[in-house]
């Protein structure tokens, strides 16, 4: 007789989250990894030593499971000896749940409370939209920082057609590679620090796009694109921009060239939206964004070099 493992659940990948004063790493995992209301769901709760990376022992702690600030389920303060605890949980209904552990005591020395909270949705299948990156560097879906990337995604750019066909063309490319980084980011609070540096700038490019969006619907997701893109190229690239001897000393040949791609790119644009045509929206979007992504490294970089010029002159 073969006996197949249908019963066989899937276990979701581990949050792992710094507590909010940072004295300890908390872990969750879901079994399955998509719960579904009224089938009981596994919690999988491991305390993390920050420093070894190793499972902490002997962890007081205490849980309460939220929906819409509501608590739904709770356990009282307890202690692990082994600092991993499974708990099963019917969630009564479908929506998004707040799951939030306090630690109190860490090898039977009492220290004040400390929270790691996450965010579990139940009775959907998660889609692959998550800002993970991010979510990494920030250590949960529930820091302001990554909340605010995803409303500003799912809020304003995927109100309409144009900006909803780019950021699936986005994604196409973004999540070839973000599960790698995120993992790695994990393990290597330098990368962390990094890459929470970087996106910090984005975060004020996406505030100045937000106050400079022009008309509602498409005309707004389109100028606050053309702002995001052409600010992206002047904060990130310009060092790319000032290496490149064509784009720090641009001609006027070049400027033209530039000139018309732009242009092309944004007559495309326009064209594909009113005809509807998700494919060529996608591409012509994309050939939008990267060209204003360009176009601000360019004159970034040609700013710059000018400046450096100017410099040289009055000193030498």
């Amino acid at each position: 007789m073969v006996i197949f493992p249908a019963y066989a659940q899937e276990q979701s990948e581990q949050q792992v989250v710094l507590t909010d004063k940072g004295t300890l790493q908390v872990g969750l995992s879901t079994i399955p990894a998509d719960p579904l209301p009224e089938e009981q769901t596994k919690l999988k709760i491991d305390f993390i030593n920050k420093n070894t990376k190793t499972v902490q022992e002997h962890i007081d702690y205490s849980i309460t499971v939220a929906k819409e600030d509501t608590q739904v389920f709770g356990i009282p303060l307890t202690h692990t000896a082994i600092g991993s605890v499974t708990i099963p949980y019917e969630f009564q209904g479908a929506g998004e749940y707040k799951v939030s552990v306090d630690v109190q005591g860490i090898l039977f020395q009492p220290i004040p409370t400390e929270t790691a909270s996450f965010a579990i949705t139940v009775g959907k299948t998660q889609p692959k939209n998550g800002c993970l990156i991010a979510t990494a560097a920030f250590g949960s879906e529930l820091a302001p920082q990554v909340q605010f990337l995803r409303e500003y995604r799912d809020n304003t750019i995927m109100s309409t057609s144009a900006g909803s066909s780019f950021i699936n063309a986005f994604n196409a490319v973004y999540y070839t590679f973000s599960p790698t980084v995120a993992d790695v980011e994990r393990n290597n609070p330098i990368l962390q620090e990094f890459i929470r540096a970087g996106v910090t700038p984005l975060l004020g490019i996406l505030q100045i796009a937000k106050l400079s969006s022009v008309g509602h619907g498409e005309t707004s997701v389109l100028t606050s694109g053309i702002v995001i893109s052409s600010l992206i190229g002047v904060t990130y690239l310009w060092p790319a921009g000032l290496a490149t001897k064509s784009l720090r000393e641009a001609s006027r040949s070049r400027i033209k060239i530039a000139v018309t791609i732009i242009f092309t790119s944004l007559v495309l644009t326009l064209i594909s939206v009113a005809i509807g045509n998700v494919q060529f929206i996608m591409v012509s979007t994309s050939a939008l964004v990267l060209s204003f992504i360009g176009a601000g490294a360019m004159f970034s970089s040609w700013t710059i070099w000018k400046i450096i010029e100017k410099i040289r002159i009055t000193f030498l």
